[in-house]
């Protein structure tokens, strides 16, 4: 059984980021993986023996708060040493840097992927396309955020931007190490980019996975793609 954490969908739920979760199920449930989904409020602990994580957006308090209850054990660090796959989003990007500034003050985060996020001066709204060097094609999103990560040497970015702002510096979006994913990619992303999906079950199994098909969500990645490319 394929267990998908979602972490503190109650704080870390105002873009709909929850849906990613759905988008793994049916996913994995189109290979023959069978799976479920556990929601984990941020009053409950986590646990360690989960295959997938997943982080979503949120507003500052919200953040912070989440923040908090994840630093209470360490739960999430110690899956992710176990070889768990981690998606993050937006503040859940945030989260699991080295630090981010909130107002004046400066947060330490989970520090599970070499980044600092500092605010930036506007607001960054809109679709984003970018490319990654994981797939021959490129991913959708939209972004809404303030923040400007700047990557240190030991991640990567998880994809180059080719509209929009990503991070907000060095044309880059999120970051990525092993199988720790963070992005300003809204959408859901693996709702828009199904094939990232995949990939995030793939790397919780250990091997390649093989679906039937999914003509809805090919055409509907493919109409995302295609509108990036002609506004």
């Amino acid at each position: 059984m394929l267990e998908i954490v979602r972490i503190h969908n109650e704080l870390l739920g105002t873009y709909g980021d929850r849906g990613n979760a759905e988008v793994l199920k049916y996913r994995a449930a189109l290979s023959g993986i069978e799976s479920r989904i556990s929601d984990i409020s941020y009053l409950d602990p986590l646990p360690t023996q989960a295959d997938i994580y997943l982080l979503g957006g949120a507003e500052d308090a919200a953040q912070l708060l989440s923040l908090s209850a994840l630093k209470r054990d360490g739960a999430l660090t110690q899956a992710v040493e176990k070889g768990a796959v981690l998606l993050a989003v937006c503040a859940g990007f945030q989260i699991i840097g080295r630090t981010y500034t909130s107002g004046d003050e400066e947060i330490e985060g989970l520090g599970l992927l070499d980044v600092v996020t500092n605010p930036g001066s506007r607001r960054l709204v809109g679709e984003i396309v970018i490319d990654c060097e994981l797939f021959n094609f490129q991913l959708t999103g939209f972004e809404n955020h303030s923040g400007v990560t700047t990557l240190g040497k030991e991640v990567t970015p998880f994809g180059t931007v080719v509209r929009g702002n990503g991070n907000g510096i060095n044309g880059v979006d999120g970051a990525m190490n092993g199988n720790i994913f963070g992005t300003y990619l809204h959408g859901p992303v693996l709702a828009r980019n199904p094939e990232f999906a995949d990939l995030l079950l793939e790397r919780a199994i250990g091997s390649k996975i093989s679906y039937g098909e999914d003509a809805l969500a090919n055409r509907y990645a493919s109409w995302h793609r295609n509108t990036g490319k002609n506004d």
